[in-house]
């Protein structure tokens, strides 16, 4: 039994590991009725020991994911959170999970998001909910009554998770002084925001970034988005006709405007993969994108930033994206984002024969993920914080083909959960006794950062070098630190190479 302010809680324990499970704590409340599109309020408490298993429901969305539940109406409890803990004695650090999703899909309940290893290794592992899609992040203009409407309304519900761990994790054996916030993709974006958001201050310690994705939306970028969603609703779009459509419409409605996006050549940028949904810098929530943030604005936090070398051909092979197989479509996607002249040529020398589709990928992958991946790494480095940056590079060939390091596979060797069934089609198949070897490597490192700041290699000069680079592969026993620290792979030289194509692109023309 677990005592929180709101009342107490009953975890599972997991008898052949010693691990408790406290799931599904609501950490707000629900953000329906008077809540909706409102910041995050406390959760009312409750009288009887509440029994935490299963996990809460998840935010609405569609059912994206295989096997994960779509949200349905009456499933309120969605701001909720999980715990991992186990039995030891003394205050263990705490480690705050973020999922990904674009924004619009997925959740905490997710089974390669088990804490239990990272318990194991000495940690208390937290997950959560947050709003989603047009609930979490879709601008909504305030009323004429003089109701104003929060941006960023999912990152002021991680926020309010974190104000929950730290005033409730000391009961479950955690240490709200040594807080790291941890996420991948959409997730690693969202810590992104956190260290550059005044109201997150203070609420955690160190931060762990796995293939942000970025920039963030302008404010008119996220306006024209609820013209989109609105018309698609077939409701004004103001305050009265966004409150008036259910979340499910929204839902449904955002879908549709994702279909008439894709493939429409006037759509620009946003039809190759129209995610709808973002952080929006509006100056006030959410002051900048975290590229933009000069040195003070920026939280006094340990960084550890990773992303996989070949991220988008996870997005292909789920068909999340348009596939360009023409010189015409290359170059119209090239000129549609506003790329560099040099950069396709340049990826072309580097990767010489391979086809456009191949090409396209490497750089839709590295513009989205890699590259601002890297570069808030050095910039965290240069305002004089201890910043660590690693890739994963992890290959696996069989009869049926290469599984690529793309896009998430570096989540369930972080988490040690490779044995889940979930985690098969991200690592091609069934665990091989080196990929435990990898993902034990990479579990000690996420809870040695969280527990002393240091991951097992050197951190970025204030240069931001990337001679200190950890490359994860899956060969090797592990490496000494030094120049293009290798795990199983062989360096960092290659990468940097298309890293090097990347110097005459200004990061702020690469959003609509």
């Amino acid at each position: 039994m677990f005592e929180t302010r709101s009342g107490l809680v009953r975890g599972r324990r997991r008898a052949e590991d010693g691990v408790f499970a406290v799931l599904g704590i609501p950490y707000a409340a629900p953000p329906f009725g008077e809540g909706r599109f409102a910041a995050p309020r406390p959760p009312d408490a409750w009288r009887r020991a509440r029994d935490s298993d299963p996990f809460g429901p998840v935010a609405p969305q569609s059912a994206a994911l295989p096997g994960m539940p779509a949200w349905e109406p009456g499933d309120e409890d969605v701001l909720s959170l999980n715990v991992w803990t186990g039995s030891g004695g003394g205050a263990r650090p705490v480690f705050v999970w973020i999922h990904g999703g674009a924004y619009t899909f997925g959740s905490a309940a997710q089974p390669d998001f088990d804490g239990t290893a990272l318990a194991r290794a000495g940690l208390v592992v937290v997950t959560l909910n947050y709003r989603l899609g047009f609930e979490g992040f879709g601008h909504v203009p305030d009323s004429a009554s003089g109701r104003a409407f929060p941006e960023n309304r999912g990152l002021l519900d991680q926020i309010a998770a974190l104000e929950w761990v730290r005033d409730n994790i000391a009961a479950f054996g955690g240490d709200p002084a040594r807080v790291t916030v941890a996420g991948q993709s959409a997730g690693a974006a969202s810590v992104a925001c956190l260290t550059v958001m005044e109201r997150a201050r203070g609420l955690f310690h160190r931060a762990v970034v796995h293939s942000a994705v970025g920039p963030v939306y302008s404010p008119g970028l996220a306006a024209d988005t609820t013209r989109l969603v609105a018309e698609a609703a077939g409701v004004p779009a103001d305050a009265g006709g966004l409150l008036a459509a259910s979340p499910y419409d929204l839902v449904r409605a955002s879908d549709r405007v994702v279909a008439r996006l894709r493939g429409n050549p006037a759509a620009g940028a946003r039809r190759y993969d129209p995610v709808l949904y973002g952080p929006v810098a509006d100056g006030d929530v959410l002051p900048a994108d975290p590229l933009a943030v000069a040195a003070e604005g920026r939280a006094e936090v340990d960084l550890l930033v990773c992303h996989t070398t070949e991220e988008y051909w996870l997005v292909d092979a789920v068909g999340g994206c348009e596939r360009l197989t023409t010189d015409a479509q290359l170059e119209r996607f090239a000129r549609d984002f506003g790329l560099p002249d040099t950069l396709v040529p340049a990826y072309r020398e580097l990767m010489p024969g391979a086809p456009v589709r191949d090409v396209h990928l490497a750089i839709h992958g590295d513009m989205s993920f890699g590259e601002y991946s890297s570069r808030l790494a050095e910039r965290h480095a240069r305002a004089g914080h201890r910043t660590y940056l690693a890739r994963f590079a992890r290959r696996r060939a069989d009869a049926g083909g290469v599984v690529r390091p793309w896009h998430s596979a570096d989540v369930p060797f972080a988490f040690g959960t490779l044995d889940v069934p979930e985690a098969a089609f991200l690592i091609g198949g069934p665990p091989t006794a080196a990929d435990h070897d990898l993902s034990r490597r990479m579990v000690r490192a996420w809870a040695d950062f969280a527990a002393t700041g240091y991951p097992g290699w050197r951190s970025l000069t204030a240069d931001g070098a990337a001679d200190t680079v950890r490359i994860w592969g899956e060969d090797a026993a592990g490496a000494a630190d030094g120049a293009g620290t290798a795990d199983g792979a062989e360096g960092a030289d290659a990468h940097d190479a298309f890293r090097a194509a990347w110097r005459t692109a200004d990061y702020a023309r690469l959003h609509p």
